[in-house]
């Protein structure tokens, strides 16, 4: 049994120190610096415009977090490091800084978190509000992260015997998910429903995606727009855990009324077990979620199974997206 020692506590207490030391390190690109510059600080000093002292503190202290190896005065990327921080790799995603940790999210999240966990919910910013300016840095720094979750969520849907022709993405943000598939299945026609600023975003994306003549958007309120009938899939991906349970039902519904006669409802989201404590991520989204919206969560197999059976769905099934921890589920 390990001894007791306040060690996790104080990791807990200086968290904040990690993130600005990868927002540091991706503000300058150190980690393609190191893998270009064979590891020496120096020559990463001279090329990322920073003080030697300031390299070699902070490689250190990301060797410290796993970020690195270290080698006498050499400093290795680790595997992942170089996949995901590098951007000469195509996996990169460091933009996702941009907004995890905005100053809007760290506001949020340190001014009063006792307030969030005795009130159940946060004011959040702008799961629901008009046209909140944080989910255009959403949609433009979220794609490296969502890559992976929508080329996993193609392989699905080309599973089924029959491809869907009319897709609607709702909440899509970036648009990647209606995008991704568009790409797959040449005969699909997509329409995007999100606020005007958001879809901007996603019909630049679309474009260089080569599918701008298939992707359709309606700007408006998720809640209010009008969405049409006869879709044979509706997206609602990453959108289910801002909401309660009943406001789910009340989505589901409605996504159910748009569908055509053997379509489907998919769902993308970050499914914890029964426990509610594994594994890791999805198990403490439900803690993002309470910092950050009114009355979100997430939520577990037998949740949406309830949830798409109060809807009048007749079957809920789950697939996992490995590498990720997302899980796709579909409501038919």
């Amino acid at each position: 049994m390990d001894e007791p020692s306040p060690d996790l506590f104080l990791d807990a207490a200086l968290g904040y120190q990690k993130t600005a030391a990868i927002k540091a390190a991706i503000a300058l690109d150190l980690f393609t610096a190191l893998a270009e510059e064979d590891g020496n600080a120096e020559r990463v000093a001279s090329r990322t415009k920073a003080s030697s002292r300031g390299v070699r503190i902070i490689c250190d202290y990301l060797t410290v977090h796993g970020f690195l190896t270290k080698d006498g005065t050499r400093y290795r990327l680790t595997p992942s490091t170089s996949i995901f921080l590098t951007t000469t790799s195509p996996a990169w995603m460091g933009s996702v800084v941009d907004f995890l940790a905005s100053p809007e999210m760290m506001n949020l999240w340190s001014e009063d978190p006792a307030g969030f966990v005795q009130n159940g919910g946060s004011v959040g910013l702008g799961s629901v509000a008009p046209d909140h300016p944080m989910w255009v840095t959403f949609a433009k720094a979220m794609v490296p992260f969502m890559a992976p979750v929508t080329h996993g969520v193609v392989a699905e849907v080309t599973k089924w015997p029959t491809a869907p022709k009319r897709i609607l993405d709702v909440a899509a943000g970036h648009g990647m998910f209606g995008i991704t598939l568009a790409q797959a299945l040449p005969q699909a026609q997509v329409a995007a429903i999100d606020w005007q600023h958001v879809l901007e975003v996603a019909r630049e994306n679309a474009q260089r995606a080569g599918v701008a003549d298939r992707y359709m958007i309606i700007p408006g309120n998720a809640f209010e727009v009008e969405w049409d009938a006869g879709h044979d899939l509706v997206l609602l991906t990453n959108f289910l855990h801002h909401f309660d349970h009943e406001t789910c039902v009340s989505l589901l519904r409605k996504a159910r009324s748009s569908l055509a006669a053997g379509g489907h409802v998919l769902a993308v989201e970050f499914v914890p077990n029964e426990d509610r404590v594994s594994p890791p991520f999805p198990a403490m989204f439900s803690f993002m979620m309470l910092g950050s919206t009114p009355k979100g969560d997430a939520y577990t197999e037998r949740e949406f199974e309830q949830m798409g059976r109060t809807a009048g769905f007749q079957e809920v099934s789950f697939a996992s997206l490995p590498p990720t921890s997302q899980t796709v589920v579909t409501f038919a």
